[in-house]
């Protein structure tokens, strides 16, 4: 009797990469989103996605993508209050699937090794239960948190908001709850946090990978 199973979302990222590869020659898509709340696993839904590429450590501040995404319910007046996100600005815009479906599209064009992102592990459960709902499987793609690589370098630090920390680090800073604007101050403080793991003997994708283990 055939087993029935769900289909494995195909993400196209490079995983084809010797982790001996040097820091500077891998490319990141760094991604952040937006939601309706926190409860993803249940009744919240994914609002607003965004991203940008990393490539020789290098943010590529002109290629970037976003969207809005219809979640199917409302938007809490206290979201719309932190993120300026507003029911009209979602009611046409694309559902869930296409939007992750274009999403990776973007990481394949621009070749991405790795996903990268501030708090990941939160981002990831959104994309797998965004796809758990159209019976789609998510193999979560090989990924680096900015949280673990401060929790390397600067391991007494208490948790603090993604500001905090490119205002310590001194990288730039775009629009707060702004999917787009966070991806971008992601992005640089991440090649930030890159260049000062390189300053303690850490090189590599395998040594990049070590600091940011599997959730």
């Amino acid at each position: 009797m055939a087993i029935w199973s769900k289909r494995v979302f195909q993400d196209g990222i490079n995983r084809e990469i010797p982790l001996s590869t040097p820091l500077d020659e891998l490319s990141f898509l760094v991604v952040d989103t937006e939601t309706t709340g926190f409860a993803v696993g249940k009744d919240d839904r994914l609002i607003e996605v965004g991203a940008v590429p990393i490539v020789g450590l290098k943010v590529l501040e002109n290629k970037t993508f976003q969207s809005y995404v219809n979640p199917k319910r409302e938007i809490p007046e206290i979201i719309t209050d932190l993120t300026s996100i507003k029911n009209e600005d979602v009611e046409n815009a694309p559902d869930s699937l296409q939007v992750i479906e274009d999403l990776f599209a973007f990481a394949e064009e621009h070749g991405a090794h790795s996903m990268v992102g501030h708090y990941l592990t939160f981002d990831m459960q959104v994309l797998k239960h965004e796809l758990r709902r159209a019976d789609i499987k998510f193999q979560p793609p090989p990924s680096v948190d900015t949280l673990d690589l401060l929790s390397y370098l600067v391991p007494t630090w208490e948790l603090k908001d993604l500001e905090y920390y490119a205002v310590v680090f001194e990288t730039r800073i775009f629009e707060r709850h702004s999917a787009l604007g966070d991806a971008l101050t992601t992005a640089y403080l991440f090649c930030e946090l890159c260049e000062r793991v390189k300053e303690r003997g850490k090189h590599t994708w395998g040594d990049l990978l070590a600091l940011s283990p599997v959730r």
